[in-house]
C-alpha cells in the first residue's frame, strides 16, 4: 500500500490525553491548565523511540457543553507539541471528540458518536489516517471507557491509575515484541 512505511504498516501508543499525559482537570482547554503526568514526556519518549507512531485520542465534550471552541482544544495541542518537541518527544496525530448528548450546540448534541470513547472511532479514523497496524498497537487510558474503545479497534488496551506510565509503556512495547514493532 502507499504511503506505508519499509516492512508495511506501523504499530502506535495511543493514549487518552487527561488523566494520562496531563492530570485531569476537568475541561482543560489553556496551556496554563496543563500540568504533565509523572513520567508522561519519558512515556512518549519511549514510544518514539520503539518506532511507535504516537497518536492522542480525547473526549472533549467541554465543546458540546459551550465551555470552550475546538479552536482552543487544537491550540492546546499545538501548545502540547512545541512542549515535548523542547524535550525530543513528539505525537504524530492527535483526534478529539466534541460531541455529547448534553450539548448546547445542536450541531454536537449526538448520543453514541461513533468517536465518543467507549466507541471505537477516533482509533478506527486514526488506523485509517496513519497506516497504523492494530497488531502492533496499544491504547492506554484512565477510564474503562478509553480500554474498551482501544479493544473495540483491535489494540491491545491497558488501564493507567495513576501509577507508572513509563512502565506500562515499557510493560506494552515488551508485549508487542520489543523495539522495531
Amino acid at each position: 500500500m502507499s504511503g506505508e512505511p519499509p516492512g508495511g504498516r506501523r504499530g502506535a501508543a495511543f493514549f487518552d490525553r487527561d488523566g494520562v499525559l496531563n492530570r485531569d482537570v476537568a475541561y482543560a482547554h489553556r496551556p496554563e491548565q496543563i500540568e504533565w503526568m509523572p513520567g508522561a514526556i519519558e512515556a512518549i519518549r519511549l514510544a518514539n523511540a520503539a518506532g511507535l507512531l504516537v497518536v492522542v485520542v480525547t473526549n472533549q465534550s467541554g465543546i458540546a457543553r459551550g465551555y470552550f471552541t475546538a479552536a482552543d482544544v487544537e491550540a492546546l495541542h499545538d501548545w502540547m507539541v512545541k512542549e515535548l518537541a523542547a524535550q525530543d518527544a513528539h505525537i504524530d496525530g492527535f483526534y478529539y471528540c466534541p460531541y455529547h448528548e448534553a450539548a448546547v450546540d445542536e450541531a454536537y448534541r449526538v448520543s453514541e458518536h461513533p468517536d465518543r470513547k467507549p466507541n471505537p472511532g477516533m482509533l478506527l479514523r486514526a488506523i485509517e489516517d496513519l497506516s497504523i497496524d492494530p497488531a502492533k498497537s496499544f491504547m492506554i487510558g484512565d477510564q474503562i471507557s478509553d480500554v474498551l474503545a482501544g479493544a473495540r479497534a483491535g489494540v491491545a488496551s491497558y488501564r493507567y491509575h495513576g501509577d507508572d506510565l513509563v512502565a506500562l509503556v515499557r510493560q506494552a512495547i515488551a508485549e508487542l515484541g520489543g523495539e522495531g514493532v
